[in-house]
């Protein structure tokens, strides 16, 4: 038996224009945003899912939202998706933070693990709660396919803990996941194997 995760990362929001890091930060999907939600939710409808699974954060519910309708699935809430806290770096760009805290940038950079931002959330610690969903998941959904929407860094981390890889890289190793494009993730006897990364749901769906 073989339990499929598609892990999605929300659709484009009122700061992505800008790059900052939105972290805890509730912020709310552009219009370009729910058209990404309306496009991933015309793949759900096709895809089988047997379930919908999304982080508290706004932007993950509304793209989550569309999904559910288009399926006729729950939405559940988990807060063990939600995304990384940044602390000191919420709302920022790397501009700003380069003329506000220099040392601690250039700390984060090197290794983003170690030297995650001041006042902020430990990522060996957000992948030990995705971790612990998968877990939860795997004994409740033994096979079949779930949608997991969810955020950049959080996701990041998570496909680092379950692929054995290093998690001070997942910068490096997993630079960019695009606003609602599939990372599929497939959990045969245990054992993990990414099928896909940034798979667009339809060739417009993604900028």
């Amino acid at each position: 038996m073989s339990l499929h995760v598609i892990f999605v990362r929300h659709g484009e929001t009122l700061w992505h224009a800008e790059n900052r890091y939105a972290g805890s930060t509730d912020i709310a999907l552009t219009e370009h945003g729910h058209a990404q939600s309306r496009a991933l939710a015309d793949w759900a409808e096709q895809a089988d899912l047997t379930a919908i699974f999304a982080s508290p954060l706004t932007r993950s519910q509304q793209t989550a939202r569309d999904s559910a309708v288009s399926t006729g699935l729950p939405a559940s809430v988990d807060e063990r998706l939600r995304e990384l806290d940044f602390g000191i770096a919420e709302g920022l760009t790397r501009a700003e933070m380069q003329q506000r805290f220099p040392e601690h940038l250039s700390a984060f950079k090197t290794d983003p693990v170690t030297n995650h931002f001041p006042k902020g959330e430990n990522p060996l610690a957000a992948g030990d709660r995705y971790l612990e969903f998968l877990t939860d998941l795997q004994a409740d959904h033994r096979e079949g396919r779930v949608l997991v929407v969810g955020h950049s860094t959080a996701i990041r981390l998570a496909l680092c803990r379950i692929l054995g890889l290093p998690l001070r890289e997942y910068r490096r190793i997993f630079p960019f996941l695009a606003n609602c494009a599939l990372n599929e993730l497939v959990l045969s006897n245990g054992l993990p194997s990414l099928l896909t990364l940034n798979h667009p749901v339809t060739s417009g769906a993604i900028k």
